[in-house]
C-alpha cells in the first residue's frame, strides 16, 4: 500500500469550503479509481489559516497515476482550490505503508 501526502494552508474562513470541495469533488473522483483505498483529512489551526494534511492510500503507483497522471509526484490542485490557499505543496510525498495497525475490538 502507498500513502500519498499533500499539505496546504487554507486562508482564514476557507477551511469549510475546502473540506466541502474534497467531499463533493475530489473524494468521489478518487472512489471511482480502481486501487484507491481511503483518504484522511488532518487539520490544525495556525496564525495565518488552517493547515491541511490530506493523506490518500492506494494499492499501487499505477492507481495513483490514474488520478495524478504520469508525473505522479506533482500535486493535483485545481485553480478553485489554489484560490482558497495561502500556500500549498506543488509536489506530493509518497510513502510505502509497512503496516496499517488497527487493534481488535474487545
Amino acid at each position: 500500500m502507498i500513502a500519498r501526502h499533500w499539505r496546504g494552508i487554507a486562508k482564514p474562513g476557507e477551511a469549510g469550503r475546502y473540506i466541502g470541495h474534497l467531499k463533493t469533488d475530489t473524494f468521489p473522483k478518487l472512489a471511482a479509481i480502481h486501487g484507491f483505498i481511503s483518504a484522511s483529512i488532518l487539520t490544525r489551526e495556525l496564525e495565518h489559516g488552517t493547515e491541511f494534511l490530506v493523506i490518500t492510500r492506494w494499492d499501487s503507483m499505477d492507481a495513483i497515476e490514474q488520478f495524478a497522471g504520469p508525473s505522479a509526484e506533482e500535486a493535483v490542485v485545481p485553480a478553485s482550490v489554489q484560490s482558497m490557499m495561502v500556500e500549498f505543496d506543488q509536489r506530493v510525498i509518497h510513502y510505502e505503508v509497512v503496516e496499517d495497525y488497527r487493534p481488535k475490538s474487545n
